[in-house]
């Protein structure tokens, strides 16, 4: 698919438990689970839900990349991209990067 065709129709297509042909907004906290620790792919929605597995792939797909990552605020991501680094690592950034990280 061209790039344009891939925002609209890539990552996931449909919803197998309803059957939209899109992905919908679940506005969930938690799923049912069939015993503690045992759940069916979701448990809490911090954690991940549908849509934001659907969004991740969609990222992934049309960056060619390995895996896609949606976070729910700027310091969220940034701590994701931090905890990847060393105690005595350099990290060299810009000031136009996210307010929370520069400050």
């Amino acid at each position: 698919m061209k790039r344009k065709t891939q925002l609209i129709h890539g990552g996931i297509v449909g919803d197998e438990q309803t059957g939209a042909v899109s992905v919908p907004i679940y506005q969930v906290s938690t799923y049912k689970q069939e015993r503690a620790g045992k759940h069916t792919g979701y448990e809490y929605s911090r954690t991940g839900n549908p849509t934001r597995h659907a969004l991740e792939e969609l990222i992934k797909e049309i960056e060619g990349g390995y895996a896609g990552f949606a976070f729910g605020s700027g310091m969220a991501a940034t701590t994701a991209v931090f905890m990847l680094f060393n105690s005595g690592d350099h990290v060299l950034i810009t000031d136009d990067v996210y307010g929370g990280t520069y400050r």
